[in-house]
């Protein structure tokens, strides 16, 4: 090409360039931000009882136990929890993922530069030269791949933050869950240790009468067989005490060896109250369907991503570079150079495979449009199966308390009318027995009750809400932390 040509060439050129990214510009598009499918939501709980006029819970909701073991307890596990800190971890990883995507959107810059001297072997003079390049390239988002992209990792750690909630929330419902259930245990162990101490005392009363000829050696031996299994009752309890510890220990982040709690009995514990407000305000309160929610975002933007793929792609170059066989002259005007291209990329042929990848994004998204419904679902199930055990659960309660004073008062009437010889030892083997199985079976609802009120808590999201768009957290501490890390 003659230097005559250049110019003309240059100018057309440009012009073509001019008018293909206008002709590009007028098909641009962008992917409209999908809102969250619909899901039938009821107007009411189906068992909501006398709850409805407390409130929601709140992000301390634990408190609410009135234990500062167990709210000690939750503050260790929340900043020593291994799950916790790995799911941090991953909100750290999609914030990286989020950070590099934006790249995309800047243009990039390389800078090269090099120098020679040649040094002659014979006669002559040696010579340097040097030449350095700035090379400046930008990707014009004409289809929008690139904000999509960005969009996608944006929703993706969303959908990292909305994940660490749930495990928060899950750490902490089960930290308190297994605290109540070694209180429970320590009630146990309580009662079980009473139920031998009664056995001796009809033992011994059994001896007297056996020594004055009232009763036969078939009912010493039946009454010591008693003794015996209430004592083997003791150990199975206290190795069950011992593995909840350590579950509760493994919930800290602590070896169980070195791990204990006070001995106190679910007596010290408040039995709280909670609302479970409205259906649809699980929407907005419940971190695992707002996961559910970024995840539809996310897909919807992979989409776009997809579908982008299939236009070409257009890329601004530009080179600034400079070169002389003298250092000392680099910069001068004459041996600048500059250059500026337009280059386009179109795919032609590639075996359908872009638009199989789109079609997977599609059904990707349906796929997430589904989950996200029964992610809604399960929710309103679970709060529904929440209020129901609690309902049913104070209503078991409240007819156990009545069996056991029954229960009791037949226990003390069969003692008496033993010593007065009035009834056999059967009858007291059979109060005996009955007071036992009472007092367990309703120290067992007590339980139960309690982690009914903890399943409710944690239905409900467990205090955790969008304020502000900010992602409220399970606890203020947990935020701060999160913040400061």
């Amino acid at each position: 090409m003659t230097h005559r040509a250049y110019p003309r060439f240059k100018a057309a050129s440009h012009l073509l360039g001019s008018i293909a990214c206008a002709v590009l510009a007028g098909c641009a598009s962008h992917a409209p931000v999908a809102a969250p499918p619909k899901v039938d939501l009821p107007a009411a709980w189906a068992v909501a009882g006398p709850l409805s006029h407390q409130e929601w819970p709140d992000n301390n909701w634990w408190q609410r136990f009135g234990s500062p073991e167990l709210t000690r307890l939750v503050d260790e596990g929340q900043s020593g929890n291994l799950e916790l800190a790995g799911a941090l971890a991953r909100v750290r990883q999609a914030e990286a993922g989020a950070r590099i995507a934006g790249v995309s959107l800047l243009p990039s810059a390389n800078l090269y530069s090099d120098a020679n001297r040649a040094v002659p072997v014979g006669s002559g003079s040696a010579s340097t030269s040097a030449s350095t390049m700035l090379q400046v390239s930008y990707e014009v988002d004409f289809w929008g791949k690139n904000k999509a992209s960005v969009a996608s990792a944006e929703a993706s750690l969303d959908a990292n933050r909305f994940d660490r909630q749930t495990v928060a929330l899950t750490v902490t419902s089960g930290i308190v869950s297994t605290y109540l259930q070694v209180l429970s245990l320590h009630d146990r162990l309580g009662v079980a240790r009473q139920h031998v101490s009664n056995a001796e005392h009809v033992l011994a009363l059994v001896e007297v009468q056996k020594s004055v000829g009232a009763a036969s050696s078939l009912d010493l031996a039946r009454q010591r067989s008693v003794v015996a299994q209430r004592k083997a009752d003791i150990p199975d309890l206290m190795q069950q005490e011992r593995e909840a510890q350590a579950a509760l220990a493994i919930l800290l982040g602590k070896a169980p060896q070195a791990f204990s709690v006070g001995q106190q009995g679910l007596d010290t514990i408040t039995l709280p109250d909670v609302s479970p407000g409205l259906p649809s305000e699980l929407l907005g309160r419940r971190p695992d369907i707002r996961r559910a929610e970024a995840d539809l975002a996310a897909a919807n933007a992979n989409i776009a991503v997809a579908r982008a793929n299939l236009f070409p792609s257009i890329n601004l170059t530009g080179t600034m570079g400079a070169q002389s066989s003298a250092l000392l002259s680099l910069l001068n005007a004459p041996n600048l150079l500059v250059n500026v291209s337009t280059s386009l990329m179109a795919p032609i042929f590639d075996g359908g495979r872009l638009r199989r990848e789109r079609d997977i994004a599609v059904a990707r998204k349906q796929e997430l449009v589904e989950m996200y419904r029964a992610t809604v679902i399960a929710a309103l199930s679970e709060v529904d199966t929440a209020l129901g055990q609690i309902r049913s659960l104070d209503e078991q309660r409240r007819l156990k308390t009545t069996e056991l004073e029954e229960a009791r008062q037949a226990y003390d009437l069969a003692e008496i009318r033993y010593k007065s010889g009035a009834e056999d030892l059967v009858t007291v083997l059979d109060t005996q027995r009955a007071l036992a199985d009472v007092q367990n079976d309703l120290g067992i609802l007590k339980l139960r009750r309690l982690q009914a009120t903890v399943s409710l808590f944690k239905a409900l999201g467990g205090g955790w809400k969008e304020e502000g768009g900010r992602k409220a957290g399970v606890s203020a501490s947990v935020n701060a932390r999160t913040e400061a890390s």
